[in-house]
């Protein structure tokens, strides 16, 4: 099934819905990652430090996203994806009015917690409102359908920028004004759906997850050398613009909307154990390149394949769906999303010290880390389930649901 069959006959469902915002997220997002590291040297003169310290920032709403637990006592979970999609939309169109550190600080919260919110919240409604057997492939067609929106963006960012000469803030303010109207056309044309399951509206950690909340700090903590350093390594050491960021950008997406849904039916087949330790095999390699990379036309290459292996994250949520009592879903949304930012709030600011020291630093930081989360990736069972979480030597972790 392509993602268009979802908007044909009774388009009016939880799927369309998930698939619909999850087009109209990334014409935000990837229009501030594309146009920001520019924008911040160029408008408002950042260096490595000031940098580090606004990616610190941008991560604080992802660390606090537990707090999606105690909004969803006074708002349903499908109303709180759309409000947090328009608090992306218009941190993003409002970020080129103000090209000064703390104008860029403000803006980059307010998008942020949009952000982050609405990518929590997403991911609970998918594990919830998807079947077992169809999410590793749903989820990779949510992460085409984003592709295919960041297509798009880079593509007209690219054009505007590079042909035509528009101005960043018209871009900015273009790309988060149709993620407005997205989110309230989602808001007027579905209905409210109801709950398959009543979820916990409080906050809590359970033992028996404790190796799903290993692995997504160490992947919040990879991610982190990526998102904040790998891009900024293509704009100072090779003097790229916006336009050949966008261009790079869009090379990913077009990418990722091939991709990404056979990686969901990768993992589907061969399991979260075998996917994610292919991704961070891999992932070692590359932070070991960049750390020594020279040529601007290998950097590119490790970028690219650096931002697929991100596709491969499906397999930490499809092993948790495995696991958890499915009351747990929407409260571990926000506690998972919590535990993924503990490092990304950490890791910017530091590493940006670091990173004046010596660029290779950070990326050989970033290696030490795919070599930790290779390890407890090999924990995971071959067949995952509510009694059978992790594998200890030769003997298995089998904690009851109860627990």
């Amino acid at each position: 099934m392509n993602i268009l069959s979802y908007f044909r006959g009774n388009w009016r469902s939880p799927e369309t819905l998930l698939i619909l915002t999850s087009l109209a997220m990334p014409l935000s997002f990837a229009t501030w990652m594309a146009v920001i590291n520019n924008f911040a040297v160029e408008r408002a003169g950042f260096t490595g430090v000031q940098w580090g310290f606004l990616q610190s920032l941008r991560e604080v709403p992802g660390f606090l996203a537990f707090g999606v637990v105690l909004v969803l006592l006074l708002v349903r979970e499908q109303k709180l994806a759309l409000i947090s999609l328009l608090l992306l939309g218009i941190g993003t169109a409002l970020t080129g009015f103000f090209p000064s550190a703390v104008g860029l600080y403000a803006t980059t919260v307010l998008m942020s917690i949009g952000f982050h919110y609405f990518e929590t919240v997403r991911q609970s409604l998918a594990l919830q409102w998807i079947d077992k057997k169809e999410a590793p492939h749903f989820l990779g067609q949510i992460i085409s359908a984003g592709s295919f929106a960041s297509l798009i963006a880079f593509a007209l960012i690219w054009l505007v920028l590079d042909l035509s000469g528009l101005k960043m803030e018209v871009v900015l303010l273009v790309g988060g004004g149709i993620t407005v109207a997205i989110a309230l056309f989602c808001w007027l044309a579905f209905p409210k759906f109801p709950e398959r399951v009543e979820q916990h509206k409080k906050l809590f950690m359970r033992g028996r997850y404790w190796l799903y909340y290993a692995i997504t700090f160490m992947a919040g903590a990879r991610r982190q050398i990526f998102v904040v350093f790998a891009s900024f390594l293509m704009v100072e050491k090779f003097g790229f613009d916006a336009a050949a960021i966008a261009l790079m950008f869009f090379v990913n997406g077009a990418l990722n909307m091939v991709i990404a849904p056979k990686v969901g039916k990768f993992i589907a087949r061969w399991g979260e154990r075998r996917a994610l330790t292919f991704e961070y095999i891999g992932l070692i390699g590359i932070f070991i390149a960049y750390a020594f990379v020279d040529t601007a036309w290998i950097a590119v290459g490790l970028y690219i394949v650096d931002h697929l292996f991100f596709a491969m994250a499906i397999a930490i949520k499809t092993y948790f769906q495995k696991i958890a009592d499915p009351a747990d879903i929407a409260s571990q949304a926000g506690v998972s999303f919590s535990i993924n930012h503990i490092a990304a709030v950490v890791i910017p600011a530091a590493f940006g010290f670091l990173w004046l020291m010596s660029p290779s630093y950070v990326f050989i930081c970033g290696a030490v880390m795919a070599v930790m989360s290779l390890a407890l990736v090999r924990l995971i069972p071959e067949n995952p389930s509510r009694e059978n979480v992790a594998v200890v030597g030769r003997y298995k972790t089998a904690i009851s649901a109860a627990e």
